[in-house]
């Protein structure tokens, strides 16, 4: 056991341990750290704390200091510039003619490197604007190309569901969504049903997805042959929350079909649900 405290550097970032080095530090103050960026200001989001030593990657940097208020000015002026910073790079890609979009501006501790995240729907020569660029801000650049999902959770907004983006308030890593959840929760595959803002799978497909697992091990899926009361038949629809099926009887196949619980029938052959290889396709674009 080794005795840590939580940093982050971005809102809804992951949180990494440093050591303490014998302080006892709050949640929610700032401090300042060493990271592979170099020097950084972050925010305590988990108090001193013993945690298993498999759960750190070592060599723990200490905390340097608790942010003063010369440190937080500084934040403050870094802010300042990465919003300057923001309409000059836009100009520069402009004059290079380069197919980029401009997300987010982030400026290091002490002003040595200016990160430039962007989007693009492919490889970019940047050479010749990191050299432009370097020029102007008299400081170390660095482009990073990032994916969609990543531009939604640095931009926010707002999700189908009238709430702010999972990504931009809580999510820190995301998870792996698949056209097979939406299958097995019964959803529409339809791309404007199923996908975010940014045009991928909706991440709260996730959310429930050990439920509906553990809901298709104990009901009969379409296309299963089950015994009820009245007969032996095939299931044709059913309510996985609820539990109810829709069973077509073999001996009345023309009558209306008999609806019935999962506890009041015994499975004879289950079936089993699959994704099309048109499905996927059509819907590959949006996977991931």
């Amino acid at each position: 056991m080794e005795e840590v405290v939580g940093v982050k550097f971005k809102e809804t970032g992951k949180v990494y341990y440093f050591s303490p080095d014998s302080k006892n530090i709050k949640k929610g103050s700032h401090v300042i750290v060493e990271t592979a960026r170099g020097i950084e200001c972050g925010e305590v989001a988990m108090e001193n704390r013993q945690v298993e030593d498999d759960s750190i990657v070592k060599p723990l940097k200490n905390i340097i200091r608790i942010a003063t208020k010369d440190d937080l000015e500084i934040c403050r002026q870094n802010r300042e510039k990465e919003k300057k910073a923001g309409p000059i790079f836009e100009k520069k890609i402009a004059d290079h003619g380069l197919n980029m979009k401009l997300v987010d501006v982030e400026y290091t501790f002490d002003g040595s490197k200016i990160l430039f995240y962007y989007t693009a729907p492919g490889r970019v020569d940047f050479r010749e604007l990191v050299k432009d660029l370097a020029g102007v801000f008299r400081a170390r650049i660095e482009l990073r190309q990032i994916g969609v999902r990543d531009e939604s959770k640095m931009l926010g907004g707002l999700g189908i569901c009238g709430r702010p983006y999972c990504c931009k308030q809580f999510l820190s890593d995301f998870q792996p969504v698949s056209i097979k959840m939406a299958k097995e929760q019964g959803l529409s595959l339809n791309p404007t049903k199923i996908s975010g803002s940014c045009g991928r799978l909706m991440c709260c497909l996730k959310y429930e997805q050990d439920a509906y697992e553990h809901l298709l091990k104990v009901t009969p899926k379409i296309g299963a042959t089950v015994e009820t009361k009245e007969g032996k038949g095939e299931v044709i629809d059913y309510n996985l929350l609820t539990g109810s099926l829709t069973v077509r009887l073999d001996k009345k196949p023309d009558a209306a079909p008999v609806i019935v619980n999962r506890k009041d029938v015994k499975l004879l052959k289950d079936a089993r649900i699959t994704v099309d290889k048109s499905e996927i396709e059509a819907l590959k674009d949006i996977e991931g």
